[in-house]
């Protein structure tokens, strides 16, 4: 009869808690610029982005799985400039229809950043 067997007080050695152990965190980042590039995939060249452009914020393209301090890392190491902020956004995948078959198929998935810089910085994007 195990399961009506009275409990016993824990004795004051058990209550003594071994002393905790750091773990490090290893963050996996890249250092090169071409894994930075790959990061950033393009910059988006559309009429926002461009009416953007004037206000010190600019548009990429980036990886799906990018965030947003790899992409300000990214960002000061490919054109040597601090972002102040960045914003991402998923762009969802849609339905399209082909003209000439009439079948139904998908326009890809992805993610984009909107980087804001401070007042007189600039990036050359053409």
């Amino acid at each position: 009869m195990a399961l009506f067997k009275k409990a016993t007080k824990p004795t004051k050695e058990a209550k003594t808690k071994a002393p905790k152990v750091e773990k490090a965190v290893a963050v996996a980042s890249p250092t090169l610029n071409a894994s930075y590039s790959a990061l950033l995939r393009a910059p988006r060249i559309t009429e926002k982005a461009s009416m953007q452009g004037m206000n010190n914020v600019y548009t990429f393209n980036v990886a799906v799985s990018a965030t947003k301090a790899e992409i300000a890392k990214a960002v000061f190491s490919l054109y040597k400039v601090k972002p102040v902020a960045v914003n991402v956004i998923h762009i969802r995948a849609k339905v399209r229809r082909n003209a000439r078959t009439g079948k139904s198929g998908m326009s890809a998935a992805g993610k984009k950043a909107y980087v804001f810089l401070k007042k007189g910085d600039s990036i050359n994007l053409v």
